[in-house]
């Protein structure tokens, strides 16, 4: 009989330790969603931001390229009226030449050929008259057509320095948003690495508690051991208990590097019986005032307070609905979460 009782001494309980993992996996994969729809979060802002400049500069280029449009529509007309012109300079010197012909084979006579002379020279001075005015607009048309062609020459230097400019914006966001994944991971990967460290550690000082347990990526305090009835004023078994906890912190903070963000959640809860008095008119106040009162002891145990957040959710997240006084005792409670921040 007594070999018998050894032996069933002896038999290891495996099933705590395998919860415990179990958690812990569990608990790191819910982070790494978290992280990973907050850096989609932020990725979408910044491509936001990268998508409002690539509409202003698309809408430039479409109005580089409307007024290219047109200044090469004007260029057409401007050509179009310079070979309209040499055409009517070109039959205005021709009838010229055969008027100067008429005139020179005439030569002088009576008063007929006398007048016929005069009225061709009259045409001819007219002609020539033409002729010199059509040749100055020609030239000034041709100069206008120069000029016009260096400015749709610009025009579409700008063009192309715009596309360029566009392609080079489109590749500058799909370099930030894969160098963003990538920080964002590392950063995940530092962040779980120091949550890890601070679970393992706060399980080394407060095992083999009763009081404090832990639910999914929290560790939960039972109001009682921090707090006496209906006050938020630390029980000094309660500074006890936060000074071991704010020793571990604080260690952690020296492993943790300067460029991670990360905070230290402190959430107050009550259980659903309201409470009403001068200094806490509901829970909502009860639960508030608590973590703050952690928050500001941590602080004065030479926790940073950027690194602190208090928030009260008086009964509205009950983690036992039952009406008995166990689930009351569970609904009171402080939960300290690590997370980023």
């Amino acid at each position: 009989m007594a070999l018998s009782r050894s032996r069933r001494s002896q038999v290891t309980n495996y099933w705590p330790g395998f919860v415990d993992a179990l958690s812990s996996l569990l608990l790191v994969i819910i982070f790494l969603l978290s992280l990973f729809m907050l850096s989609q979060f932020f990725l979408g802002q910044e491509i936001s931001g990268k998508d409002t400049a690539m509409s202003r500069l698309n809408a430039q280029i479409a109005e580089l390229t409307e007024l290219l449009q047109l200044e090469k529509a004007n260029s057409g007309d401007l050509e179009s009226t310079i070979a309209t012109l040499q055409a009517t300079l070109t039959t205005t010197t021709g009838d010229r030449d055969k008027m100067a012909a008429q005139l020179a084979g005439l030569g002088t006579g009576g008063d007929g050929k006398d007048a016929q002379i005069a009225k061709l020279e009259g045409d001819l001075a007219a002609q020539t008259d033409l002729s010199d005015e059509a040749t100055a607009q020609v030239a000034l048309l041709n100069q206008q057509l120069a000029a016009l062609r260096i400015q749709i020459g610009a025009l579409e230097e700008a063009l192309q320095a715009s596309e360029t400019k566009d392609t080079e914006s489109r590749t500058q966001i799909a370099d930030l948003g894969r160098r963003l994944n990538l920080a964002l991971a590392q950063r995940v990967q530092d962040l779980s690495r120091y949550r890890s460290d601070f679970f393992g550690k706060l399980r080394q000082v407060l095992e083999n508690r009763s009081d404090v347990r832990i639910v999914g990526d929290r560790f939960v305090f039972q109001s009682e051991v921090l707090f006496p009835a209906g006050e938020a004023t630390i029980s000094d078994a309660g500074r006890t208990e936060m000074g071991k906890l704010a020793a571990v912190i604080k260690e952690l903070i020296t492993q943790i590097p300067a460029d991670v963000n990360w905070v230290l959640r402190i959430d107050g809860h009550t259980d659903k019986r309201p409470i009403n008095t001068p200094e806490f008119p509901s829970n909502w106040e009860l639960s508030a005032a608590r973590a703050i009162a952690v928050t500001k002891y941590f602080v004065e145990q030479g926790i940073p307070a950027q690194n602190l957040v208090a928030a009260g959710f008086g009964d509205s997240r009950p983690i036992d609905t039952g009406d008995t006084e166990e689930a009351f005792a569970r609904n009171r409670r402080i939960e300290f979460k690590l997370t980023d921040g």
